[in-house]
């Protein structure tokens, strides 16, 4: 049950970021961008690396510190890094 699990947040994690990852390629212009990867990819990433600690988990070892480093730099930099572009974008346009 727990490998079921593992495997579903896996598969999950990497469509969204294929998701995310495809809409940056595909949306027009660079405000539309800003939605995959600060939205699909984010979350995508949330599920793979609760797959991680689950998977750490079961096979009786701690999870590491690793989990909760990447989350909180993800956590931190992705609104900061979107926040730029929208504000590089506006800039441009006046």
């Amino acid at each position: 049950m727990v490998d079921a699990l593992i495997a579903f947040l896996l598969v999950t994690g990497a469509a969204f970021m294929f998701l995310g990852s495809l809409g940056l390629a595909r949306f027009p212009d660079p405000l539309s961008r800003l939605h995959g990867p600060s939205k699909a990819t984010t979350l995508g990433l949330g599920a793979l690396l609760l797959a991680s600690v689950v998977a750490f988990v079961t096979a009786g070892r701690e999870p590491g510190a690793h989990e909760l480093l990447i989350t909180l730099f993800i956590a931190l930099t992705t609104p900061v890094s979107a926040l730029c572009v929208a504000r590089a974008m506006r800039r441009r346009r006046d």
